[in-house]
């Protein structure tokens, strides 16, 4: 059993699982792994089984000059340059460290000190920790020391720190596609581990986009780009200034409040530095407790709940778990006190909140029991108090937890014989009055990113609210069935077309109102939004962020009669056509913008007849009725220009487009060209400068010695 070979992360998750059961069962105790390889001072493995009466000890090992292996364990302790120490982390775990006793830095020229290093491959020795009861070995673990000395620079400074920027600037990650640690990605033109020999082999073929390193270079008229060799006099005067938190992927990397721009002069104005990095909590960092313990809540990790998962931060989740019962349970989750539950975690501002838990009993607990061995009776034992959901409401407000409420649902649970028991867990992230949603872009749509929709939702202050929900389509799996189809939201851009199937029988043909009913709730399903998001990142609270859907009803005039064996105005097909605009650049991305969205419906007629005659006969017999949804994306044709004069259509020397020289770009800042500000804010800027300009003119030099000209005549 100790010779599974464990190769990817998985199956190594696996094999520990596997010596666990397998130590627990033969009450022996095993090292998970066998042999490691220390290339640090620091150095743990897992000790698995029943640790209790097991001692520990360590010592210098090489192998024989003979056989070249290592000997049989030994439980005699030797004096070595290694700290052992054993933490229990569980009831038959325990996690044993090996720490070096020594400083690691090189020695220098004249130095004295024994502790440091002489040469630079420090340390290189094999260790054997072996776990004995008494005096006999029961498991033994190799460790291979091989740990080179530290090399610091003279200049070090005394803070080693690595100082991560602050997400609402600048992404953490200035390089995203260097995946690989202290080694050169191919095609990763920004790996600072690259040498130049390294990026002439690729140096044409690097990874495109934002996320291979390559950002598309800031226009010229950008007030960072000039260098002080080639600035012209007039360019402090009609540079753009815009500061670098101006990204169009910034709602994609990071979920928080929006840093709005204040007005003011932007001349000359100071580049703004990234705040100091605080201990705060970050999107899908763990939420701890006050005694630096993960706050769990039960979840699903590869299709199975676990008990003891850790909450990440600003990720929502809802799992029910499935828990045969034989006898009433009396540990947690299934067991619950409200004592065990109000439990201060940390704020992520240095202080703490605590869980405020609020119970209610379940009116129907038999929705949450199945599989029952026979009917509860009288003589049936009854389990008291037990838990059967757990909802968390986390609070937030940028970096940190303002408040967490838990509500507990709890209810008695016959058991007769034995019961199949689901429990609701779930998490909810909120900040201020609304649920945390991912933004689909920063503001424009990106392309692969849902639509966003939504719906009215009246606050108790008596004030609207727009919900966010999804506008989905079929997503087939497993049979194919409507009834157990999961759907799948409908993606910016991208066309798509999907549908279910619906089982039919002749004898639904005598209900069509029925069948019609059905087929119209299957489909309404899809689409429960009444609004669609303007942009990829909405304001619940401002109306103009959002546009209505307009939803194509059918005309039940114009419906056939039915017939025994046929139905007419079957919703069969919903369509989505959705329609997009290109509104403006942000770094040289386009912005894309929702204007419309319809959903409009398609009726088919469904007759008993074809070649197949036996589901006519046979009134038991079904077919399948396709049912579908589709989704089209049209880009509205931006002409923003103002219509050309009858000399700019015979004559070409103003027109931009066919001339080198662009004589209405003449005065950039002052034209419609330029959208880096509302056109009223730059032409009173623009004619400010003028006038300073006619002022120093007439009050300057050359107004001097025209006074002077005009006074000797």
């Amino acid at each position: 059993m100790a010779d599974v070979l464990c190769v990817s992360p998985s199956l190594q998750v696996l094999c520990v699982l596997m010596l666990f059961t397998w130590a627990h069962t033969q009450n022996v105790v095993v090292f998970q792994p066998s042999y490691l390889t220390a290339p640090g001072p620091v150095v743990s493995a897992l000790l698995l089984g029943n640790t209790s009466g097991v001692s520990l000890s360590v010592r210098t090992v090489s192998p024989s000059n003979t056989t070249g292996s290592i000997g049989p364990p030994s439980c005699a302790a030797e004096v070595t340059q290694w700290v052992l120490t054993r933490e229990q982390v569980g009831k038959t775990v325990e996690r044993v460290q090996l720490s070096l006793e020594r400083s690691l830095h090189l020695c220098g020229e004249n130095e004295t000190d024994p502790d440091c290093c002489s040469n630079p491959l420090c340390v290189l020795e094999t260790l054997q920790v072996s776990a004995c009861v008494g005096d006999t070995p029961q498991a033994s673990l190799l460790i291979q020391a091989k740990i080179h000395a530290l090399l610091v620079p003279a200049n070090a400074g005394p803070d080693n720190k690595t100082t991560i920027p602050n997400p609402v600037y600048q992404p953490l990650g200035p390089c995203p596609c260097d995946l690989t640690f202290r080694a050169c990605d191919v095609r990763c033109c920004c790996d600072k581990d690259c040498s130049n020999e390294d990026l002439t082999l690729f140096a044409s073929h690097c990874l495109p986009g934002p996320f291979g390193g390559q950002v598309s270079p800031p226009p010229d008229y950008q007030c960072s780009v000039q260098s002080a060799e080639n600035t012209p006099d007039w360019f402090p005067f009609l540079c753009v200034h815009s500061p670098p938190k101006n990204n169009p992927f910034l709602g994609l990397f990071y979920r928080g409040n929006v840093v709005k721009s204040k007005p003011g002069p932007t001349f000359q104005r100071p580049m703004l530095s990234a705040p100091a990095l605080v201990n705060v909590y970050v999107e899908g960092s763990p939420i701890l407790t006050l005694n630096d313990q993960y706050l769990t809540i039960p979840q699903k990790v590869f299709g199975q709940c676990v008990n003891n998962a850790p909450v990440a931060f600003l990720k929502n989740f809802q799992v029910e778990c499935v828990t045969p019962l034989h006898t009433c349970p009396t540990e947690p989750p299934l067991q619950t006190l409200p004592e065990d539950l109000r439990i201060p975690v940390k704020n992520g501002e240095g202080g703490d909140v605590i869980v405020e838990v609020t119970d209610e009993v379940a009116i129907d607990p038999s929705q949450s029991i199945s599989n029952t061995n026979g009917a509860a009776s009288s003589e049936s034992l009854m389990c008291e108090n037990v838990t059967l959901a757990l909802d968390y409401q986390f609070f937030w407000k940028e970096n940190s937890i303002t408040n967490i409420t838990l509500t507990r649902t709890v209810g008695a649970v016959p058991l007769n014989g034995s019961v199949v028991l689901t429990t609701r867990y779930s998490a909810v992230f909120i900040n201020g009055d609304f649920m945390s949603e991912p933004n689909s872009g920063n503001p424009g749509y990106q392309v692969g990113r849902p639509v966003i929709g939504g719906f009215m939702d009246i606050l108790d202050n008596n004030t609207g609210s727009i919900q966010r929900t999804s506008i989905n389509l079929w997503k087939s799996v497993s049979d194919g069935l409507c009834f157990t189809n999961e759907k799948k939201p409908v993606l910016f851009g991208e066309n798509s077309t999907s549908g279910c199937l619906l089982p039919v029988s002749r004898q639904n043909l005598t209900q069509c109102d029925l069948l019609r009913e059905t087929v119209a709730s299957l489909q309404a399903a899809l689409t429960t939004a009444t609004y669609v998001a303007r942009s990829g990142n909405p304001d619940p609270l401002t109306v103009t962020d959002w546009i209505d859907i307009s939803f194509v009803m059918l005309n039940s005039s114009a419906t056939v009669e039915d017939s025994t064996n046929s139905c007419y105005g079957i919703q069969s097909h919903q369509h989505i056509h959705v329609w997009s605009l290109i509104t403006g650049t942000v770094e040289g991305r386009p912005q894309r913008e929702i204007r419309a969205l319809q959903v409009s419906m398609s009726t088919w007629s469904l007759d008993c007849v074809g070649g197949d005659d036996s589901p006519c006969v046979d009134p038991q017999e079904t077919w399948l009725l396709p049912i579908t949804s589709s989704v089209t994306f049209t880009d509205i044709p931006v002409n923003t220009e103002p219509p050309k004069t009858s000399f700019q259509i015979n004559f070409t020397e103003y027109d931009c487009n066919r001339n080198d020289v662009c004589w209405p770009e003449l005065a950039f800042p002052f034209t419609r060209y330029y959208t880096g500000e509302p056109y009223s804010q730059s032409l009173a800027k623009g004619l400010i400068l003028v006038f300073f300009f006619v002022a120093a003119s007439i009050l300057g030099t050359p107004w001097r010695q025209v006074r002077q000209a005009w006074n000797t005549l």
